[in-house]
């Protein structure tokens, strides 16, 4: 991570100025020159593509501009399906990795033209009922059970999760919807998640490799793309590296050399699906301290709230934080920095040394480009913050306006209630 923020304490001024905080900021240029950075290093094989994890950012602003550099997206739901078509997704640009999923949801992706990813042997049935047949291009989704080891140690526990379908599963699936006429095929998989080393993908990709041509053989399904999914993480606390995206494709190359091209093998895209690696270090959540509190601890309180970044609540995350204008000043203060809601963990920082914060200081709370907004919610009716793009000629777009109490008293309008809340002076 860079603990330096991406905007200055003179233009965040300035920006304050004019849209009120909390709001969520976004890098435009760091955005860009990370996707090519990711193409660049995986530009060995002629079909990779980035389908973007939309529920890291589900922005349509964010979504176009990642678009523009040539991705296209990973959906899990009606509501992701509507915005990427919105965007501008055609036929092939939408990957549809669903569980449980609806009948209704089946039908859109395949009249918006995804290529679905089915999460289940039994699912098979269900979407040649739902939408008349068995897509000619399909994906199944792999889970290989047990721990999942690296030099490190263990990263995940797939045999804990509820995704994909058992080695005996998996080429069951390909036969059945080879039988039923699908004739290009994907392997898919998720195996651990933020990882911050540069063994995952590699060792990811000979798990899936080993399995594509092991597929081919016993069940003479043609394997066109594999989908490495997410689990390239960032690091969140200064002392973390960052991964190298060069290491991680070459490593994945030389598994590619090693296992597939022997096998005959070697016309095989190379997929991914990237959320937080992505976005999350060109976001940041930007709030101001409003109140200070001195009992048994030193409180500084700020205008966001649990509501706009759960992170730190739900997981005990750390989030780096920045006193603007105050970079260069030592941190010896403890504060714990909390919002206002009803709930002892609405805390952004515990016991966090920072520099003197004074009522009215801008803080920016680092690397909340994923999950963040995304993952908001309206507990204690609080309201979902703005959101804005730091366009790369410094100039800021407003790309989703703050919630008002109309947006959220809006589900109510069948209620008497909902006249007397509209006349009130702050509905709208």
């Amino acid at each position: 991570m860079s603990t330096v923020p991406f905007v200055s304490a003179a233009r965040l001024k300035e920006i304050t100025d004019r849209y009120p905080t909390p709001f969520y900021l976004y890098d435009e240029k760091g955005l860009k020159e990370n996707v090519r950075a990711l193409q660049e290093a995986f530009s060995w094989n002629p079909g990779f593509r980035e389908f973007f994890a939309v529920k890291a950012t589900p922005n349509p602003f964010i979504m176009k501009l990642l678009g523009d550099c040539g991705c296209g997206y990973d959906c899990s739901s009606l509501t992701e399906l509507m915005l990427s078509k919105a965007v501008g997704a055609k036929e092939g640009d939408i990957m549809f990795s669903s569980n449980d999923t609806p009948a209704e949801e089946f039908l859109y992706a395949s009249e918006a033209g995804a290529v679905i990813n089915l999460d289940d042997i039994t699912h098979i049935g269900f979407l040649e009922e739902t939408i008349g047949k068995i897509p000619r291009r399909i994906s199944c989704r792999f889970n290989p059970g047990g721990i999942f080891q690296m030099s490190n140690g263990i990263m995940d526990n797939p045999g804990d999760a509820k995704y994909g379908m058992t080695r005996q599963q998996i080429a069951e699936a390909f036969r059945i919807l080879k039988s039923k006429g699908a004739e290009e095929f994907g392997i898919h998989a998720f195996l651990a998640s933020n990882t911050v080393t540069d063994e995952y993908y590699p060792r990811l990709a000979e798990i899936l490799f080993r399995l594509a041509v092991e597929l081919q053989n016993e069940t003479g399904a043609k394997v066109c793309f594999i989908n490495l999914s997410g689990g390239i993480g960032i690091p969140y606390r200064p002392e973390e590296k960052p991964c190298n995206i060069q290491a991680i494709g070459e490593g994945v190359h030389q598994a590619y050399d090693r296992i597939l091209v022997p096998a005959g093998m070697g016309d095989i895209s190379i997929f991914t699906e990237l959320g937080r690696y992505i976005t999350g270090p060109f976001g940041c959540l930007v709030t101001k301290a409003i109140h200070e509190k001195h009992i048994h601890k030193e409180y500084i309180g700020v205008d966001a709230c649990a509501c706009n970044l759960m992170r730190p609540a739900m997981y005990g995350a750390y989030h780096h934080i920045t006193v603007m204008g105050k970079e260069d000043e030592p941190g010896d203060h403890k504060y714990d920095v909390v919002g206002s809601l009803c709930e002892n963990n609405d805390k952004f920082a515990i016991d966090r040394m920072l520099p003197e914060i004074k009522t009215g200081d801008l803080l920016v709370i680092h690397d909340t480009g994923a999950h963040g907004f995304a993952m908001g919610y309206n507990y204690n009716g609080k309201l979902k913050s703005a959101e804005l793009l730091l366009r790369e000629d410094g100039s800021v777009e407003l790309i989703r306006r703050a919630e008002t109490p109309k947006d959220y008293f809006a589900t109510f309008d069948s209620f008497p209630v909902y006249e007397k809340l509209s006349e009130d002076p702050c509905f709208s």
